[in-house]
């Protein structure tokens, strides 16, 4: 069964963007392993899975990035599926859209031939998705920044998600990754 792995930088105080989608204080200027750490993580992916907020700028601005920033290409050339109840048709490449049931979706998704999937977000759609109990993989990497407020993908859990530390590593440029599985 093909694992769904969520990679997300987040603050220390657990936001992954101040309350209006800011993420001016995002370390963006990586250190090599950290590059490599999320090269590695994205080898095995053939599938990115997104919601539709987050698709409407994420897919554009790989696209512009194409020849210009490093791992575009992954982005741009794995297939992706968006998640969304209002658009009746994809306007992007390599792209189809997802509008049944979340948790029937995800399930389909993973048993299907094929690497690994991925979600980079929205907080709405990765909440939901925690929320469901479909992440297989945490890599979230922590910024040196407190924001105080922000949206933050573990809102509206009804119950406790009690996860295993699999990896921590702390990289030059100040990011600190903590790798967690679900506890079974």
């Amino acid at each position: 069964m093909r694992k769904l792995k969520l990679q997300v930088q987040i603050s220390l105080d657990g936001y992954i963007s101040g309350p209006d989608g800011e993420m001016d204080w995002m370390t963006w200027d990586w250190d090599e392993g950290l590059k490599n750490y999320v090269k590695d993580l994205t080898e095995p992916v053939d599938t990115i899975i997104l919601g539709r907020k987050l698709a409407e700028g994420f897919i554009p601005y790989w696209t512009s990035e194409l020849g210009k920033e490093e791992g575009a290409e992954k982005m741009v050339y794995t297939d992706k599926v968006v998640f969304t109840k209002t658009l009746e048709k994809s306007e992007w490449d390599r792209t189809v859209l997802a509008k049944g049931d979340l948790s029937d979706e995800i399930k389909s998704l993973k048993m299907k031939d094929g690497g690994d999937i991925i979600v980079y977000g929205g907080a709405g759609f990765v909440s939901s998705l925690i929320k469901e109990g479909l992440i297989d993989e945490y890599h979230l990497l922590i910024n040196p920044a407190a924001i105080g407020d922000g949206l933050t993908i573990f809102r509206g859990l009804e119950s406790i998600q009690n996860l295993t530390l699999i990896q921590s590593r702390a990289f030059e440029c100040g990011i600190i990754v903590l790798c967690y599985k679900p506890k079974n």
